[in-house]
């Protein structure tokens, strides 16, 4: 890490913290996460940055490497400078048809690229989905820890990703086809773009998971009155949202559909030429990826030192806490 300046903190959660960096030689910004060495280095971990630096698409974060630190495994990729899709839409309530489109082609357009690279994500969501700092600005996908690769795993059947955003299939604890589960994902951002709430929540009782995991597995959902939504994006929705996975629509049948199709960007017609000029060429190979991976599961003294004292701050605040 002795190249790159830590700027600030910009996210934490399980995993451990994100900070921003900067590259001291070039300037040029960078997202680090920080996971604790030791157990916390598990196959979720793996997965991610093994999947994750396979990928090279414009809709996707970029995967830049992965170092190690006495403490910590750190995991450098590219900054989006906009935050999450979610934020964006908290601030606006929910977007017009038109701007909730010109996310949801670039969201399609990632998913699209993943799964011709055999890789399904499995945990897509607004909180997963960043976005650059242009005026216009261009969808990052990211956070691939549940992601799975055809190529090293065998079907997805643990039921991962988040209760709103999950296909009924996922809940049966099967075998599923984790790109027919993407696609139920991106139908529920879709959704929550164009009204501003989760789909199968129950406006009454959002906090109650039985009931939405209930709706799900029903397919119960509905658009209120009060939201202007087209025909053919109704029609669109009704055909993500379909119970049975072998009849929901596909990625490639989302892409020529006539909702989808207007006004699409020029550098989305015919897969775009970015396939043809990006090449991924990672800085690491695989071999060293997999040594530093297996490197940081090994809880270092210094890092056993730093954990006991984050517990006896720990212990002390609650001390005083509780003396309060």
């Amino acid at each position: 890490m002795e190249r790159y300046e830590i700027i600030k903190d910009i996210g934490s959660g399980n995993f451990g913290v994100a900070r921003l960096v900067s590259d001291k030689r070039t300037r040029e910004l960078f997202a680090v996460k920080f996971i604790e060495r030791g157990q916390k280095i598990d196959e979720h971990v793996q997965r991610e940055i093994m999947n994750h630096r396979s990928l090279m698409h414009p809709n996707i974060v970029r995967f830049k490497e992965v170092l190690l630190t006495p403490t910590h495994l750190a995991i450098v990729m590219e900054y989006a400078a906009g935050g999450e899709l979610f934020g964006r839409i908290c601030n606006a309530g929910r977007f017009s048809e038109d701007e909730a489109r010109f996310f949801f082609q670039q969201l399609i357009s990632g998913v699209s690229y993943c799964h011709s690279m055999r890789i399904c994500h499995r945990d897509l969501k607004l909180e997963n989905t960043l976005l650059d700092g242009s005026t216009a600005p261009r969808v990052k996908i990211c956070d691939f820890g549940y992601s799975k690769s055809s190529v090293l795993h065998s079907q997805p059947k643990s039921t991962v990703g988040t209760p709103a955003y999950i296909a009924p299939e996922v809940l049966s604890r099967k075998e599923y086809d984790g790109k027919l589960s993407d696609v139920w994902s991106c139908g529920v951002t879709l959704y929550v773009m164009l009204v501003g709430a989760y789909p199968f929540e129950d406006p009454d009782d959002p906090r109650n998971f039985r009931k939405t995991i209930g709706r799900i597995l029903s397919v119960h959902y509905s658009i209120p009155d009060y939201v202007r939504v087209s025909i053919e994006c109704r029609h669109l929705l009704s055909r993500v949202f379909v119970a049975n996975p072998d009849k929901r629509i596909t990625i490639p049948e989302i892409k020529t559909h006539p909702w989808f199709l207007k006004n699409l960007p020029i550098e989305m017609m015919d897969g775009g030429s970015w396939q043809k000029n990006d090449v991924n060429n990672p800085s690491q190979s695989v071999e060293e990826i997999l040594s530093i991976i297996q490197e940081a599961r090994k809880t270092t003294e210094c890092a056993r030192r730093v954990g006991l004292l984050w517990k006896a701050a720990w212990i002390l605040m609650t001390l005083t806490l509780m003396k309060i």
